[in-house]
């Protein structure tokens, strides 16, 4: 073969895909911009908004779960800090009671 044939026929192949192209750019651009194309598109925007909102109705009840749970937590934490500090009085008071009996035993040993 002629490297001149081959060239020629590489041409032609190129510039019928460039035609071909150019045509395909041009139907598709009409097809999306047709009224049936912006209806789909209004659609499907439509359905991304209505998904958006079920999203945030979710979002806002794992939220107020959260801030629930959160202050049930600080309630039994303050719970247990408020019977710790009874257990420290009561043991106080506990040692104190027995430090009394025990200087009371150890006056009356003298004593006698």
């Amino acid at each position: 073969m002629d490297l001149t044939k081959v060239l020629s026929v590489v041409k032609s192949k190129k510039t019928g895909f460039f035609a071909a192209g150019v045509l395909f750019g041009t139907a598709g651009i009409k097809a999306l911009s047709s009224k049936d194309a912006k209806k789909f598109y209004t659609n499907c925007t439509a359905a991304v908004l209505r998904a958006k909102e079920c999203v945030m109705d979710t979002v806002a009840t794992v939220q107020e779960n959260a801030e629930d749970i959160y202050a049930e937590a600080q309630q039994i934490n303050e719970e247990r800090a408020a019977e710790a500090e009874e257990w420290e009085a009561y043991a106080e008071t506990d040692e104190a009671e027995e430090t009394e009996e025990v200087s009371e035993d150890t006056f009356k040993e003298v004593a006698e």
